[in-house]
């Protein structure tokens, strides 16, 4: 069993690492939610009051075997061996009975896990529907529940068991500050946010340095077929910079002089009138 266990284990952690890189992973703690929750703390006490009477009649049973064997231990000389006989029968009837009760009340499936699990299950289903309310809301693909499956190694940040008790309206203020504690202390969030904040300048500054500079378009007057077209700033009816300039070229650039048209040499046959 423990071989199978292992296995498992390993299988899952094995599928959860493959697709850490495509999947949103989350785990979550519903020990700390159940002890925080009310629902569940009245539910506790409705079960211990059971135990506790369960308990009280079996500590019953026991005093009255105690008793009756010390019954016989005092009068073993007086009673006769039939009277003495009666006696053990009635206590060995006792001691099976009392065993009997006990499993009832305890024993797997017996009384306690029927009320345990009448008594929880509003409890679970509450708690459940709330977990599943924040993965959605959180575009969470998979969470993991570390009450069940104890976890080796695991990022805080990923921990949704303080939003899950804010769900059910537990008061969480406590654990959020310690969890942000321990997330800000985490060298692989600092990792993070470091490259984060070094793309962030680096997008910035590539930003200032290489404007993309595109002069606007020309607009012309709808309203008015006649008016003339209006230029961008700097520019010429013809599109072009004053003085020969390319567009962006700065100074010292200027359009090379237009070359002259060779004449036509060839020449040409006289057409008979």
């Amino acid at each position: 069993m423990l071989k199978w266990l292992t296995f498992l284990t390993s299988f899952v952690c094995l599928v959860l690492a493959q697709s850490a890189f495509a999947q949103k992973i989350g785990y979550v703690s519903t020990d700390a939610i159940r002890v925080q929750f009310e629902p569940n703390k009245q539910a506790e006490e409705r079960l211990n009051s059971y135990v506790e009477e369960w308990k009280a009649e079996m500590a019953q049973r026991q005093r009255d075997i105690e008793e009756l064997e010390l019954e016989i231990k005092k009068n073993r000389l007086i009673w006769s061996d039939q009277e003495r006989q009666v006696k053990e029968k009635e206590v060995n009837d006792k001691r099976i009975d009392r065993d009997q009760y006990a499993r009832m009340k305890f024993e797997p499936g017996g009384e306690h896990d029927q009320q345990a699990e009448a008594l929880f299950k509003a409890v679970w289903n509450k708690i459940y529907f709330s977990i599943q309310k924040v993965s959605v809301t959180e575009g969470y693909d998979i969470v993991w529940d570390k009450s069940v499956q104890p976890l080796v190694y695991v990022n805080a940040k990923y921990d949704i068991t303080v939003k899950v008790m804010k769900e059910l309206g537990i008061d969480a203020d406590e654990l959020e500050r310690k969890q942000k504690e321990v997330v800000d202390s985490d060298p692989r969030n600092k990792r993070v946010e470091e490259s984060r904040k070094r793309k962030s300048r680096k997008s910035t500054v590539d930003s200032t340095q290489n404007p993309d500079v595109t002069p606007p378009p020309a607009t012309t007057d709808t309203t008015n077929p006649k008016a003339p077209v209006i230029m961008p700033s700097g520019l010429m009816p013809n599109g072009l910079p004053p003085n020969g300039e390319m567009p962006g070229g700065g100074p010292g650039r200027s359009l090379p002089p237009p070359t002259p048209i060779p004449a036509d040499t060839t020449k040409k046959e006289d057409v008979p009138r």
